[in-house]
């Protein structure tokens, strides 16, 4: 067995212009799933704890909101959960809501957020890859894993949705990314281009194996 990074973070970003409201350093990139959803334990606890984070950052910071989707696949698609966000605070002239695009436009968007909360793995990934300090919402055990390649522990940086009780978590998760974020940001800026060379290796490690 070998451990290797994901190849998805060797993905290039394709940066399209900007749509309006979308402040290069003065936005939140968030990203939604129904698939996280399917896996609370505590019913509703996941869109509830989103609308709460919203609202925090509306009330509490000068940060503009870009709601992302990263999959749109039938009967799994993120534009439902993030139409119903996007509907619900359009009128605070401060969230704005991304289509659907290729998944090079996508990291275009979402490396020039200044922090980012997001449950797909690999919007995620987009994030690290991108050195924007990322809160996962995590549904299974390949966030915890990649956070802890990336900063020796899941602590902080993975809120698992099945520990998820209150809205108060998603909260204080992003509250804390959002203290830190200098030094979150210059560690990943640090650490990522050694890690994505470990990832170019990848074809080179699965051909070594396949000979012996």
């Amino acid at each position: 067995l070998h451990l290797c990074p994901d190849p998805a973070f060797l993905l290039p970003a394709e940066k399209r212009p900007l749509p309006e409201g979308f402040e290069e350093g003065g936005t939140v990139g968030i990203n939604l799933s129904p698939m996280v959803q399917h896996s609370e334990k505590v019913p509703g606890v996941t869109i509830d704890s989103y609308r709460a984070l919203i609202r925090h950052i509306l009330k509490h910071t000068n940060y503009r909101i870009a709601l992302i989707p990263h999959v749109v696949w039938k009967n799994n698609d993120d534009r439902m959960p993030l139409q119903k966000l996007y509907d619900e605070f359009r009128d605070s002239k401060r969230v704005l809501m991304i289509q659907d695009h290729s998944a090079e436009e996508l990291k275009g968007y979402i490396a020039r957020c200044t922090l980012f909360v997001g449950a797909r793995t690999h919007a995620t990934i987009a994030a690290y890859a991108s050195c924007v300090p990322t809160l996962v919402l995590g549904y299974s055990v390949k966030s915890r894993g990649i956070a802890t390649d990336l900063f020796g522990t899941a602590e902080h940086y993975v809120i698992p949705v099945q520990d998820l009780e209150t809205t108060n978590d998603l909260v204080a998760g992003f509250e804390w990314l959002r203290q830190n974020q200098d030094q979150i940001h210059a560690h990943l800026v640090e650490i990522m281009p050694a890690y994505a060379a470990r990832a170019r290796e990848n074809v080179q490690v699965m051909m070594e194996n396949g000979e012996e």
